[in-house]
């Protein structure tokens, strides 16, 4: 082999070897696809677009060549500095469309709580690991308090798609860790039982007039529409009416690439972020949804593969956090689209247009090959 031969091969073998191929590949179809559709939903944006995924595959290439172990020795440090840029937003924050959300950090401006996302699974992960074999309900107490702390921060600005994200992340953590079944029963009985008394008192509590505890007036609007859509079809309503009947008048195999009409004729709202799953199913129909779903899916059975076979409890409850991060990504996106989950402003993993997202969910990509390259390497 000539020289130059080698030095391409140990080229190559150095930029591919931290990489998953699975879910490399698996990344590269949602990244194409998300190509196709922005084509149509958005044309002025694609090369922005090009410009995020080149620094997402940059990102990705970086983290997955961390050992995971290292990484979480990060956890603490990135989680204390999460902390106060929270309270940094509150005291001296950014307000933008009734939210304080940002700090400016003189040459653009940056949104802390989408590094919770990452840091708080990283954090109770690094904290079980230390605690395994030792672990008590006490280490729950503090788990709780410790991912309740940021959480009441993102609320209070308010944020509730991040606080809902914020809040899996480490629940899930909770969860894998070994929370015991008594209260995960106990929280889930309590969530139904609110549930069913909003549905029986929804009349009363939804009056224009009623306050509710904690919660900003167009929050509980949101919460009020997803119940009753069809109330105020040219107020409130609409945008989630609009996103409806796209989502049904693509049928089977949909309207065609660039012929929606809720699309193109700008009734969809967010066509191009938040509500991108209503322009896929109206241009490609149930085929085109279920195409993307099938992708999801691959995704979700890599990524829980990575975490059984993932050497220490720290990584396992790390890889099995970030996997159930994109899944509720998926749900909650795909809930709020189709009208059965308020409005909470989460994006569509790996599609909806947004850099800091597509930033965020990289990271947890290039968290799951880091730990995968880990395994293997054993």
């Amino acid at each position: 082999m000539s020289a130059a031969r080698q030095r391409f091969a140990s080229l190559s073998d150095f930029l591919l070897r931290p990489l998953d191929p699975t879910l490399a590949l698996i990344l590269c179809c949602l990244l194409a696809y998300t190509f196709v559709v922005m084509a149509s939903a958005s044309v002025g944006r694609l090369e922005s677009l090009l410009l995020h995924i080149m620094l997402a595959m940059v990102l990705i290439w970086i983290v997955a060549s961390i050992p995971p172990q290292r990484l979480l020795s990060f956890a603490p440090a990135l989680y204390i500095l999460g902390v106060v840029l929270l309270v940094g937003v509150d005291l001296f924050g950014e307000t933008s469309k009734g939210a304080k959300r940002w700090l400016n950090l003189g040459f653009g401006r940056f949104q802390p709580s989408e590094l919770m996302k990452i840091a708080m699974p990283m954090t109770l992960a690094w904290f079980f690991q230390k605690r395994e074999g030792s672990t008590g309900w006490q280490d729950f107490l503090i788990a709780i308090i410790v991912l309740a702390l940021p959480v009441f921060l993102i609320v209070k600005q308010p944020d509730l798609g991040t606080a809902v994200l914020v809040s899996a992340a480490g629940v899930f953590v909770l969860f894998f860790a070994g929370l015991p079944w008594k209260v995960i029963g106990a929280v889930l009985v309590t969530g139904l039982l609110a549930i069913f008394i909003f549905v029986q008192n929804s009349a009363d509590w939804c009056k224009p007039e009623v306050q509710w505890p904690g919660m900003k007036q167009y929050q509980k609007e949101r919460v009020c529409t997803m119940h009753s859509p069809k109330k105020d079809l040219r107020g409130k309503g609409f945008h989630i009416n609009q996103s409806t009947i796209a989502i049904g008048s693509g049928g089977f195999s949909g309207k065609g690439w660039r012929e929606g009409t809720q699309t193109h004729l700008s009734f969809l709202p967010e066509r191009h972020t938040d509500f991108i799953f209503a322009v896929i199913a109206e241009e490609f129909g149930f085929m085109g949804a279920l195409v993307l779903l099938g992708l999801y899916l691959a995704l979700l059975i890599r990524g829980f593969i990575i975490a059984a076979t993932a050497p220490s409890l720290g990584t396992k409850l790390l890889a099995g956090a970030v996997t159930m991060i994109f899944f509720t990504y998926v749900f909650v996106n795909i809930g709020m689209v189709s009208g059965l989950l308020p409005v909470v402003g989460v994006p569509l993993p790996f599609v909806s247009y947004g850099g800091t997202a597509l930033v965020t969910l990289c990271l947890g990509i290039g968290i799951l090959m880091s730990i995968r390259h880990s395994w293997q390497d054993h």
